[in-house]
């Protein structure tokens, strides 16, 4: 049985267990996000986009001038 406290190494010599505590330390997962933004509706998150408003609503809408 290997002991969890022992280097575990991939073929190419990647610290399984350092990348384990990193990922641990390194703050919200992809999910965490998604879910984060689904509880607070996605309200606010504008700042993060890129994307034009009023062209997405010209697509879906038509232009109508």
């Amino acid at each position: 049985m290997t002991n969890h406290n022992e280097a575990q190494f991939t073929s190419a010599g990647t610290n399984i267990n350092e990348v384990k505590r990193n990922n641990a330390e390194g703050g919200l997962s992809y999910n965490e996000v998604k879910k984060l933004l689904a509880q607070r509706g996605g309200g606010g998150t504008e700042i993060y986009s890129d994307t034009d408003v009023e062209e997405v609503k010209q697509e879906i809408h038509g232009k109508k001038q």
